[in-house]
């Protein structure tokens, strides 16, 4: 079995904006969502900046059973785009509820930082005699699966639920593997995509150690995102969900869906080369836009545009303009590449959905966002990296890239409903 796949429905809460809408609006005016870190105080921290949700109101009526207050920050986000994709989507009734699934790209919650020193303390000064006891709701707060719970139950979704944790292509490897499943008859639809706030004390620290974060523009925070340009110097991290309403094309055409695109290939693979750094030749990530650019059936020369992973980091920028050289050939210097990233900094597992959003708003409005702060070009990067201002163009098929820590590797193609 070979069922056909089709987006109906996407939701998105972002650095730019609490909606599709908005946050399509700020991508094709250019406009950053770089500002100070709002979620602990970081004046005494090397980065002070980020991609911060501002703005979102809690949102516990979209709940029955679910508990809002035991939701991450990053679940709260998922649960409200998720609410957006399905209204979009319209009425799925036609879905039996056991063959909905929600596959969601997140990082696997842990406890405070704080609350573990304390832990740590009491035990030092007892010489270990008394035991602190943690808030049992503390566990669920750090769970993973309360998070995808909530989402499901806004979809009413009883089929498969499966969280990925795979760095910054999370969101990408959920959203093909929802693809799979429906593709094979499993299931018939499914809300897929992903979530992260990694904008705690902890991971700012953690991040700035391994020497990822640019460093240079806590008193210009909307020019600290700068992938391509030749005085790129490191990431921005970011935070928010965007999310994805995927059915079999045979039952949402049969229920009058509009659809917003086509889902016709997907392909993963590992570099087995470094942690953090990616392999200069493009490594494996030429195979992942290959082998899904063939599980599409797609001619390379048909494809318009690539939204890139683009981080702003030394490597990453070299090693994705590499790959896409190498696959594309000649048609690499007519294609368009994009980074939504210049915006909104890194969404890290989020950030294969921001990606897909681009291209999915990129349809329908006949728009290539821009790749902001894009002002010297780096002699090693010269491809059409749609510097600084929206272009028009008519699309039909577009590349959707996720490269991440520990060397994962994933791309979408996506084609024009």
């Amino acid at each position: 079995m070979n069922n056909e796949v089709v987006i109906t429905g996407i939701g998105a809460v972002t650095p730019v904006g609490n909606t599709v809408a908005d946050t399509w609006s700020a991508l094709t005016e250019g406009r950053s969502g770089v500002g100070r870190i709002e979620t602990f105080d970081p004046s005494s921290f090397v980065v002070q900046i980020a991609g911060m949700v501002r703005g979102l109101a809690p949102a516990p009526h979209l709940l029955r059973t679910q508990r809002w207050d035991l939701l991450t920050r990053a679940g709260g986000f998922g649960v409200v785009a998720a609410a957006e994709a399905l209204v979009q989507a319209g009425d799925i009734e036609s879905h039996d509820p056991a063959d909905r699934g929600v596959f969601v790209g997140g990082h696997v919650g842990r406890p405070e930082a704080e609350e573990l020193a304390e832990t740590g303390r009491l035990r030092r000064e007892t010489d270990g005699a008394v035991i602190y006891r943690r808030d049992p709701e503390s566990t669920w707060r750090c769970d993973q699966g309360v998070d995808l719970s909530a989402i499901a139950e806004v979809g009413n979704c009883r089929g498969p639920m499966s969280g990925i944790s795979t760095a910054c292509a999370s969101a990408t490897h959920a959203i093909g593997e929802a693809f799979r499943r429906i593709q094979v008859g499993e299931i018939t639809m499914a809300i897929a995509g992903g979530q992260d706030s990694l904008t705690t004390w902890l991971d700012v620290t953690g991040f700035t150690l391994l020497g990822a974060l640019t460093t240079k523009y806590n008193d210009n925070p909307t020019k600290a995102s700068k992938p391509f340009d030749a005085n790129r110097d490191g990431f921005v991290l970011g935070e928010g969900s965007v999310l994805v309403v995927l059915e079999n094309r045979e039952l949402a055409e049969a229920r009058g869906a509009r659809i917003l695109a086509r889902l016709t290939g997907y392909a993963a693979t590992m570099n087995a080369y470094r942690i953090t750094d990616s392999p200069p030749d493009g490594g494996g990530s030429i195979t992942a836009m290959a082998n899904a650019l063939t599980d599409a059936g797609v001619d390379p020369n048909t494809v318009d545009c690539v939204y890139a992973h683009g981080t702003s980091t030394h490597g990453n920028d070299i090693s994705e303009t590499a790959a896409i050289k190498k696959v594309f050939g000649a048609h690499a210097y007519e294609l368009l590449v994009t980074s939504p990233k210049s915006m909104t900094g890194h969404l890290t597992a989020g950030a294969g959905g921001l990606n897909l959003l681009a291209a999915l708003c990129g349809f329908e409005s006949r728009l290539v966002s821009p790749t902001i702060n894009y002002e010297e070009p780096d002699p090693k990067l010269d491809l059409d990296y749609v510097p600084n201002r929206a272009r028009e163009a008519d699309l039909s098929v577009a590349l959707v890239n996720s490269f991440a820590f520990g060397g994962t590797n994933a791309s979408l193609v996506v084609e024009a409903p």
